[in-house]
């Protein structure tokens, strides 16, 4: 594990985020809305930019975004989130639409195309089902289209109904962390890249004096899960959920980024091999 006061990370890994051909990136709900609970359209529309760009280099690029619930909430004017389950799938409901739209437009508006795909936890558990959704994504990609991904919150509730840590929510993928690291791995992407508000890895939390960005971690070591922070902001995740989402990805032999996704071109100056963020390395990794 090596912080940004150490020696620079090794080049070769970095390297190594620049080859990847598939990539899966998931924007939390951080980077969907601003802090004042409204949507963050210019920064969705660069967000789509980047990822525009990484498709005409060649490469294939599936999306899992947040923000269908806090964009419902804004669409009917809601301050504050709602408490009653079926208030939240509601405002899921009418956000997702209008999420998809958004990228619709953005997309269409950089000559690209993309399809909707929302998922339950089923989809993964049952053989045939997940069999259709694979044959599914490599159709979409072989075509050149963009999957945009997310949880179907308006019929999966676990991941409404439950904190982050309880027994419930380990049985299920829970978050669009979680989710992006499942579909990383069915898919056989190279590469995970979750976008939140936060640079990466701390060592602690990043308002404190002596926090220190982590720009390379070579396995998730219980000392790496004490920086850890809880849920933050609008969205279910945190880092927690991020850990876990990377320990999946890893495991899987893949590589994984946590990044800004506020910043500007961060997607591009990730997989340009520039070191941003905090690299996590596939396990065996040497």
């Amino acid at each position: 594990m090596k912080s940004e006061s150490e020696a620079q990370p090794r080049i070769e890994a970095r390297r190594n985020v620049a080859q990847a051909r598939r990539i899966v990136v998931k924007v939390g709900t951080n980077v969907v809305m601003r802090d004042d609970g409204r949507l963050a359209l210019s920064r969705l529309y660069g967000i789509a930019e980047s990822v525009a760009r990484l498709r005409l280099e060649g490469r294939d690029v599936l999306m899992v975004s947040s923000g269908a619930v806090g964009l419902g909430m804004e669409r009917i004017g809601l301050t504050a989130r709602p408490t009653e389950l079926a208030r939240i799938q509601a405002c899921a409901a009418i956000g997702q639409s209008r999420l998809m739209a958004i990228y619709d437009d953005a997309f269409d508006k950089l000559g690209c195309r993309t399809a909707q795909v929302l998922l339950t936890e089923d989809d993964f558990l049952d053989p045939v089902r997940y069999g259709n959704l694979r044959s599914t994504l490599v159709a979409l990609l072989a075509m050149g289209v963009i999957p945009v991904i997310n949880e179907n919150d308006t019929v999966s509730t676990a991941e409404l109904d439950h904190p982050t840590d309880s027994p419930e929510r380990l049985r299920v993928f829970g978050d669009n962390d979680k989710l992006s690291a499942l579909v990383m791995t069915h898919i056989d992407a190279d590469l995970l890249l979750l976008l939140s508000d936060v640079d990466g890895l701390y060592t602690a939390e990043p308002s404190n004096d002596g926090a220190q960005l982590v720009s390379e971690v070579s396995a998730i070591t219980p000392e790496v899960l004490e920086f850890a922070q809880g849920k933050n902001g609008r969205g279910r995740g945190g880092m927690s959920s991020k850990l876990e989402a990377v320990r999946i990805a890893t495991d899987a032999g893949g590589l994984a980024v946590i990044a800004n996704g506020r910043l500007p071109h961060v997607i591009e100056r990730v997989c340009g091999g520039e070191v941003v963020g905090t690299l996590f390395l596939a396990r065996g990794h040497k």
